[in-house]
């Protein structure tokens, strides 16, 4: 098989799993399905191809947790790319294409969500190589889901004439080497009603439109350029500087913020006439909502989905997820209940696709939780707002080993911070003093101060701030060695 390159798309929001998935940790980077997170799934179904270091593209604000959840899986030489803007996916991968040939290669992109569950990884490797073929021979491929039932929350895909996996531009052979058919794309479908849906399915000539693709990258910039120039040329000039900061490719910012928002789909494959579609059954699942995250989960006796502290009598059909509180439910089904250390959803289950409207409540009442967890994460580890009140406000900070908060001042607030485990290295206007285990220490208002953990184990410390302003925003960095201002 030809060498593929993987190019994974992390930017989305995913705001029907609200309040689990928040624009600052959003799904791809919560391990829903097990114990590695959406997007180190994704990487890790890559094993077992012949492939290339992976590219993942995500926004500015997911950086750090990109590329701490890269280095956690020991994945050498991934390359990191940064949107400065959400744009969809047609300038995504064209960031990819370009970035690609501009090395003097024509790789195979491989484009995947970092969102997606697909539960038969070896079906999904067989789809791959039937696909291989054809983008080999110019063709620019889609992969589209068997469908299960008639799904109203899923565009589809209506396939034309049949073409043989092995001979691109060829009538299909006999179905004596066992490989599944392929077909031209005859058309892209909305998501249609119940009724619609049904149809689709009893027809057999429809697919769920899975998001993933598979060409050449040459040939996708040369269909991009004919169809859409502009997206095409606004892309071409934001690759043109590129830069490397750390872990991460940065384009040029103004560029690609003059760039088009489209979907490959509306810029690209419905427009082409080399569009074609292979066809994958292998448990595929986008995770759309929490109904979707019940299916694809492994259930209890009674049906149930229970995560963390839940305690269930005479109840049926759950979906329970609790990373905070114990959870308790007696004589209830088909409900969806999400407890956060700050939020707290309740919903029927077939009324979860509607959590998007709450989330556009909370934006428009500009309330923090649509955006933050409690619990946040910074490249030096993270910290927990354990409580707040009036000219006060207490964290728990826990700092990597060998990790490093920036050199700072505050205008208007002092801190106290107290050792919980580990050691800690603290810098107060240029004195450097160790702590351990139990000992505290007091920084004034102004004072300019940086924090370090020196040691082996993560360093966990109780921070007090009081003051008159305690926004995060009352930072100023003098130095810091992940790059932020």
């Amino acid at each position: 098989m030809e060498v593929l390159f993987p190019i994974i798309m992390a930017g989305g929001m995913g705001t029907r799993l609200w309040p689990l998935s928040r624009s600052n940790y959003p799904k791809q980077f919560i391990p829903l399905c097990g114990e590695h997170s959406m997007l180190q799934e994704t990487l890790l179904r890559l094993k077992g191809l012949a492939h290339q270091p992976a590219m993942v593209i995500c926004n500015e604000d997911n950086r750090f947790i990109t590329a701490e959840q890269v280095k956690q899986l020991h994945i050498a030489n991934a390359q990191i790319l940064l949107e400065p803007a959400g744009r969809n996916t047609a300038p995504a991968i064209a960031l990819a294409a370009f970035t690609a040939v501009a090395k003097g290669d024509d790789p195979l992109l491989l484009v995947l969500a970092a969102d997606h569950v697909i539960q038969n990884v070896p079906a999904f490797h067989a789809a791959v190589a039937q696909a291989t073929v054809l983008a080999q021979a110019g063709k620019l491929v889609t992969f589209g889901i068997v469908p299960g039932h008639a799904e109203t929350g899923y565009g589809y895909i209506r396939r034309g004439e049949a073409v043989a996996a092995n001979a691109a531009n060829a009538p299909e052979q006999s179905a004596q080497s066992g490989e599944q058919s392929t077909y031209a794309v005859a058309a892209f479908v909305e998501k249609p009603d119940a009724a619609t849906a049904q149809g689709y399915l009893a027809s057999g000539e429809y697919y769920w439109n899975s998001g993933m693709f598979l060409f050449k990258a040459s040939r996708y910039l040369v269909e991009l350029k004919l169809h859409r120039p502009d997206i095409y040329q606004a892309c071409e000039r934001a690759v043109a500087n590129l830069t490397a900061d750390l872990d991460f490719i940065r384009i040029d910012k103004e560029a690609f913020l003059a760039c088009p928002d489209d979907s490959i789909d509306y810029a690209v494959m419905e427009k082409t006439q080399d569009a074609v579609v292979v066809p994958l059954d292998a448990g595929w699942n986008d995770v759309g909502g929490f109904a979707a995250l019940w299916q694809v989960a492994t259930k209890d006796a009674e049906n149930n989905v229970l995560r963390g502290e839940v305690f269930s009598h005479n109840s049926h059909d759950l979906y329970v997820h609790s990373d905070d509180k114990m959870v308790a439910t007696v004589g209830v089904s088909d409900l969806v209940i999400v407890n956060t250390k700050d939020a707290i959803l309740v919903a029927h289950k077939d009324c979860t696709q509607d959590v998007k409207h709450i989330v556009n409540q909370l934006k428009a009442a500009e309330r923090t939780e649509v955006n933050f967890h409690r619990e946040v994460y910074r490249p030096w580890g993270k910290y927990d707002s354990v409580d707040n009140g009036q000219r006060f406000q207490v964290k728990r900070i826990t700092v990597k080993p060998g990790a490093k908060l920036s050199v700072q001042m505050h205008h208007h607030r002092a801190e106290h911070w107290i050792v919980v485990a580990g050691t800690a290295l603290v810098t107060i206007d240029g004195k450097d003093q160790y702590l351990s285990e139990n000992q505290s220490v007091y920084i004034p208002i102004t004072a300019v101060h940086a924090l370090e953990n020196p040691g082996k184990v993560p360093l966990e410390l109780i921070e007090v701030q009081s003051g008159s302003y305690l926004g995060e925003d009352d930072i100023v960095r003098f130095s810091d060695k992940y790059g932020r201002v």
